[in-house]
């Protein structure tokens, strides 16, 4: 049996809280405490106007970047430093 305790608090029938809910007002007041009950493994949701909007987790990492994705994919020209003529005379106009 799930039960309210309280305004914010919800109890199973054995009687462990398992959920927390906080409006966003009280959310922005109290971040660190909710974080830290999070942090010991509580749940906590935060809410607008009394409807469940949000739930507050611990970060799980996605996992390194991997590099060199598009080795092998394309050249860099020898000219790539060189300038443009075209392109100058549109920066900085003609020279005649």
């Amino acid at each position: 049996m799930i039960q309210l305790v309280g305004k914010d608090l919800i109890r199973l029938g054995g009687g462990e809280i398992i959920m927390k809910i906080v409006n966003i007002s009280e959310a922005k007041t109290n971040l660190s405490k909710l974080v830290a009950l999070v942090r010991r493994g509580e749940k906590v949701v935060i809410a607008k106007n009394n409807l469940p909007l949000v739930d507050l987790v611990i970060h799980k990492p996605e996992g390194k970047r991997k590099l060199g994705l598009l080795a092998g994919k394309f050249t860099v020209p020898d000219n790539i430093m060189e300038e443009n003529s075209e392109i100058n005379s549109m920066f900085y106009g003609s020279d005649t």
